[in-house]
């Protein structure tokens, strides 16, 4: 089995390189800055456990590889970039007859919800991932992973729902890779108790910090919505127990000596000047279904809008208090 990894970034770059350095077949598909570095230089990955120089191949798109039946795509690019990523990889053809969309297993290893809905509209075998993995991406060629014994916990489940051969083959793969991939028939439940919990990604972009009681307010009133939401509209989730006891003792932050600053995926996107982040798929998720449902969600709109505008304006993260911040929520 090898895994054709696309978007080398912080979960991409994390994950192919512990499957690298498990003896493991992966491929990571960059592009920009990041392929030319991890082309002339490797991926240098950061962790707990020292530093490493990992000489993992990296291609610059579809067009660069040639895909076989052994074949496993897990696609960790953002869900604002995930369409065009699909649209690339669906029509390519596979050695034997067919076209990865027909043949090939897709993993979906995004925050949010929405990527296995795009991904299921063009490939017949998608997997859901929930991903826990605590990395950063901010200079091209180097990842730091913050948790030990193992990298991080990463569930995983057919989607909508199921559990196969195919989705225990590559847990084992990653297993072997220093992660926990429990396989669960019912992954879906993980990515929205994940959900919850990257609402508050923008608040620490927007404010830099987690930190403070104004903060703290501001991220419980958004899960608060949340809560409301998904529970009107049905949807199950895992518990903060559940979660607890799969990562207790085993998934934990610890000290990395000279990695990244810790930032979650939004802090990160705006320290390198992306013009677009994921908030459209975390408080926007949110926002739909409280449209959906007849529900108003004025913290997690705020929380979408502040951030979208921080991205397409290239603010600086953490260039906003958490009071100014509060203040731009309406009184509904």
């Amino acid at each position: 089995m090898r895994y054709v990894i696309i978007g080398a970034g912080a979960i991409g770059g994390a994950v192919g390189g512990r499957l690298q350095q498990a003896g493991q077949d992966v491929v990571l598909v960059a592009r920009g800055a990041q392929y030319e570095a991890l082309r002339e230089r490797g991926l240098r990955l950061v962790g707990p456990d020292g530093t490493f120089d990992l000489p993992v191949p990296a291609v610059d798109g579809p067009e660069a590889l040639d895909l076989t039946p052994d074949d496993v795509l897990m696609l960790a690019v953002k869900t604002q970039d995930a369409v065009a990523a699909l649209d690339a990889w669906a029509p390519r053809p596979v050695a034997g007859g067919g076209t990865a969309a027909e043949r090939l297993p897709l993993v979906c290893a995004q925050n949010g919800v929405e990527a296995e809905r795009l991904a299921l509209r063009r490939f017949r075998r998608v997997y859901g991932m929930c991903v826990f993995l605590p990395a950063s991406y901010l200079e091209p060629g180097a990842v730091t992973v913050r948790c030990a014994p193992y990298t991080g916990a990463l569930n995983l489940g057919r989607y909508p729902s199921g559990a196969d051969e195919t989705a225990h083959r590559i847990a084992e793969g990653l297993e072997k890779a220093n992660f926990l991939a429990p396989v669960t028939p019912e992954v879906m439940r993980w990515k929205y108790a994940k959900l919850l919990g990257n609402l508050a990604n923008a608040v620490e972009a927007v404010c830099g910090s987690l930190a403070g009681d104004d903060a703290k307010s501001l991220i419980a009133r958004a899960r608060a919505e949340a809560v409301e939401v998904l529970d009107a509209a049905g949807i199950d989730r895992a518990t903060d127990a559940e979660q607890r006891d799969l990562r207790s003792g085993r998934v934990e932050v610890r000290p990395v000596e000279g990695g990244d600053p810790a930032g979650g995926s939004t802090w990160q996107s705006l320290r390198r000047g992306s013009t677009s982040v994921e908030a459209d798929y975390l408080n926007g998720e949110i926002v739909l279904l409280g449209r959906l449902h007849g529900i108003a969600t004025p913290v997690n709109e705020t929380l979408l809008r502040v951030a979208n505008d921080f991205a397409r304006t290239t603010r600086a993260p953490g260039s906003m208090t958490p009071t100014a911040l509060t203040a731009q929520i309406p009184a509904w």
